[in-house]
């Protein structure tokens, strides 16, 4: 089952903090209704920007909002930057 949104890359608001993008609630909700996640709340995907994917999860961001992070690799890769709005593609990564 492949996804996709658009979301505008923020940053978390703290020294070296992670840039990420918000997964849409529409998205994550019927994921987490089929019990997906782990016992962190984590859901396992395959995220895709541009012509870079990579393993990644899903994670809680604390107050009810899901985000999935950009790691610096990719960010660099496809000369992503904060403020800039992508379109992200994610599918489930299920254990085998």
């Amino acid at each position: 089952m492949k996804n996709m949104f658009t979301a505008k890359i923020e940053r978390f608001k703290c020294v070296n903090g992670w840039h990420y993008v918000t997964v849409p609630e529409e998205l994550v909700m019927p994921l987490k209704l089929q019990n997906y996640m782990n016992q962190f709340g984590y859901i396992a995907i395959t995220a895709k920007v541009r012509i870079s994917s990579w393993d990644t999860s899903i994670m809680p961001m604390g107050d009810k909002t899901d985000f999935i992070a950009l790691p610096a690799k990719i960010r660099k890769k496809e000369k992503l930057a904060l403020g800039d709005e992508i379109e992200v593609l994610f599918e489930l990564r299920v254990r085998g």
